[in-house]
């Protein structure tokens, strides 16, 4: 494996995120000896540093308002499109300049594209950690049905990250890749893909060497996150039916209730029921009760519904009856809930194919698309399609489209413009993405401005103005004044997302302060171990009673005073001393508690410790 020559495939995902590249075995997710490769896509603000993962995960209940959570729903979106979900968010989101939005954490405001960019560094981080080079490229996943302002911020959030984004491929095209590779697969492939905040179906027609992508359709803004809010409200509504005199609008609340909710999902997917407890102290409530399968699924059916009329438009799309469909890929960890599994097989006819890890398919398609990028295996073609179709507005506020849907990408189409007023020297081209007939109802990208073009009587210029969708189904759109010869200059005005200026300011501020950034991470680190490793002791103590001396005990209690005294400092090199020196003095206790299979908790730190 060349280290100058690897590009790594990375999911960033709504829920989880993980990398994966192509070993001498075949693709495989990157992870270090004895720890996932899944990194929860959640962050915890702490002391003006960010936490990634799941350390950050935990925080969810305690500190709701400072752990940020399904960013990928934000990415590309402005503050009306977000109107229905910001409330049930427990951080703060606010509208900001030209469509962003930024989440609001104390006196500190952040772009999604920044928040997805931190997530991006973690998974590059664990990535460098167990391959022992650095990472510098990627390819990265986005849902098929993803617009244009959208791939545009994941782009961005790379960026930021620092790393080259290579190539932005479609998680149901990857995941298709996997598969068919690994399964050596031909024919036509449905690929329903349903994560924790998107799904997407896409029909792909495989052959020995072409991976070709005939339709796509889906949902940016469904997936297993809606599951686990219809639970959290079927539970608020049982809390105020048996407590009517409870406040369930303290904050504690609704990130509690998200995370039984959450269980009773996992849970419900090998169990017909499963029984539940919420304890809310703050507001003196204590609640048990039984949630059924069949209530889970009259929660989701709706869902569930919309992704399978998603899949009806595609094969509709793609020109394909469900008895031409040789073989269904399940992706995505809400499929598999077994209502799904099942809607699924009653609608293609055939029992849906589970054989690959859901989880980790998608990052080792891209891995394996990073791999042929970077100059390795080269024995498939892959050929994606444009989502949703792309055009301007025309008189009358109606959408002229000039790349349609489903169009194989690169794509690109010329239309000729010109001015409706004498010795006009500017023309604005409104730019949209979707399927309706009217702007009104398609999704905005962008102005451009032409400018420079010669004074002449309306009607006289001719301006050709020309769409490209390149390989990362990113648009870009360039002009020119066929009559004078002279090349229209084009001012782009996002709609949404960062401008270069922007970009580079986040960079540079990210470069200047990388020394102090990185100290403060690791004191923040090491603070969160040392509290994990504290429940360990203090829960094993009974153990410790057992098998140690009095005076190792007395030794133990000692050193943990200490280490609690370096939490309060800013010394990370000091802090981590005296916790190796309290590793060393409870190696025995660990031991004795690993051998148990008990202590979590203490047992990871001692496995990360005697790795060091």
């Amino acid at each position: 494996m060349d280290p100058d020559k690897i590009i790594i495939g990375i999911d960033l995902g709504t829920t989880n995120s993980l990398a994966a590249t192509v070993f001498d075995h075949g693709p495989e997710a990157i992870h270090t000896p004895n720890a996932s490769p899944i990194i929860p896509s959640v962050l915890y603000r702490d002391d003006h540093v960010w936490v990634v993962g799941e350390q950050a995960r935990r925080k969810r209940v305690e500190a709701p308002e400072r752990t940020v959570f399904s960013v990928k729903r934000l990415m590309g979106r402005d503050a009306q499109e977000l109107e229905s979900d910001i409330p049930l968010l427990s951080y703060e989101v606010r509208a900001a300049q030209r469509g962003l939005v930024k989440v609001h954490i104390g006196e500190e405001a952040f772009t999604p594209q920044e928040l997805s960019a931190e997530i991006l560094r973690e998974v590059k981080r664990n990535a460098e950690a167990a391959l022992g080079f650095p990472i510098q490229r990627a390819v990265i996943t986005v849902p098929a049905y993803f617009d244009d302002a959208q791939r545009q911020a994941t782009r961005d959030a790379g960026r930021i990250a620092g790393l080259e984004v290579v190539r932005i491929i479609n998680e149901p095209t990857a995941a298709a890749i996997a598969y068919g590779l690994d399964q050596g697969q031909k024919g036509t492939v449905a690929v329903y893909d349903l994560g924790g905040g998107t799904f997407d179906v896409s029909i792909l027609q495989l052959t020995g060497q072409v991976f070709k992508v005939l339709a796509t359709h889906g949902n940016t803004h469904l997936g297993g996150d809606d599951f686990d809010m219809a639970i959290a409200g079927e539970l608020k509504r049982r809390l105020r039916e048996a407590h009517p005199e409870a406040d369930l609008t303290r904050p504690v609340v609704a990130p509690l209730l998200r995370k039984v909710a959450e269980a009773i999902k996992i849970e419900l997917s090998r169990a017909p029921e499963t029984p539940y407890s919420l304890d809310i102290p703050e507001i003196g409530l204590r609640h048990s009760d039984i949630f059924t399968v069949d209530t889970l699924n009259e929660l989701i059916a709706p869902y569930v519904e919309e992704t399978l009329q998603s899949c009806r438009q595609a094969l509709a799309a793609a020109g394909k009856a469900v008895e031409e469909i040789d073989d269904v890929v399940m992706v995505g960890g809400s499929s598999r809930i077994p209502m799904v599994r099942t809607r699924v097989e009653a609608l293609f006819g055939r029992r849906p194919n589970i054989s690959i890890n859901p989880d980790e398919v998608v990052a080792a398609g891209a891995g394996v698309q990073g791999h042929l990028l970077a100059g390795g295996r080269r024995d498939f073609v892959l050929l994606d399609v444009v989502p949703l179709s792309l055009g301007i507005e025309t008189l009358g506020g109606t959408f002229s489209k000039l790349i349609i849907a489903n169009t194989t990408i690169p794509a690109q189409a010329t239309e000729l413009f010109t001015t409706y007023v004498d010795n006009q020297t500017g023309v604005d081209l409104n730019v949209y993405q979707g399927e309706r007939e009217f702007v009104a109802d398609c999704r905005h990208l962008g102005r451009f401005k032409l400018k420079g073009v010669p004074p002449m009587p309306a009607g006289l210029p001719k301006v050709k103005v020309t769409f490209l969708v390149d390989a990362n189904g990113i648009l870009t759109v360039s002009a020119v004044e066929e009559r004078s010869g002279q090349e229209a200059r084009i001012e782009v005005i996002p709609s949404h997302g960062l401008t270069n200026e922007e970009i580079e300011r986040i960079m540079d501020e990210s470069v200047e302060h990388a020394v102090e950034d990185l100290n403060q991470r690791q004191i923040v680190e090491f603070r969160n171990t040392a509290e994990a490793v504290f429940r360990g002791i203090d829960t094993a103590w009974d153990t410790a009673e057992e098998i140690l001396t009095p005076d190792h005990r007395v030794q133990i209690e000692a050193q943990v005073r200490v280490v609690k005294e370096a939490v309060q400092g800013s010394d990370p090199v000091a802090l981590k001393s005296e916790m190796d020196k309290l590793g060393e003095l409870t190696r025995p206790l660990a031991d004795a508690i690993m051998s148990q299979g008990a202590l979590t908790e203490l047992k990871r730190f001692f496995q990360d410790h005697s790795q060091e």
